[in-house]
């Protein structure tokens, strides 16, 4: 599997055209916090993190479904998310993340691989510089 440049990767965080504004940022962990942490870059919003599991690095299944294994220690109520994934297979760990924050007042997804409100690529697998 190929990793994906690091150059392009940004270029397509800080080009994409992000139609709403957000009171947060929340990185699904671990994958999600370093594209979160590069949104909150751009767009000068803070950002959290959930630390969810489902699937290990080389994307194989660890639980038959996503596992919260921490707490959130944040509010959610009435804000307007940008909830960060780096890749979407299923969409279950981000449907499982979704209802843990239903008490917001939007929640809208990007993906830096795959379906999303939001994605910057949506190609097969590929490695992500950061994991590697």
């Amino acid at each position: 599997m190929k990793v994906k440049p690091w150059d392009e990767i940004v270029n397509r965080i800080n080009s994409i055209e992000i139609n709403e504004t957000f009171d947060l940022i929340v990185a699904i962990a671990n994958g999600g916090l370093i594209p979160a942490a590069l949104l909150n870059q751009r767009l000068q919003v803070d950002f959290q993190f959930i630390k969810l599991n489902f699937r290990n690095a080389k994307q194989q299944p660890v639980y038959s479904a996503p596992q919260l294994l921490e707490d959130l220690h944040f509010d959610v109520a009435e804000k307007r998310i940008l909830l960060v994934e780096d890749r979407v297979k299923t969409g279950a760990t981000l449907q499982y993340a979704k209802e843990l924050l239903s008490n917001a007042t939007m929640i809208k997804t990007l993906a830096v691989n795959g379906k999303a409100d939001y994605s910057l690529f949506d190609e097969p697998c590929f490695l992500f510089p950061w994991i590697i």
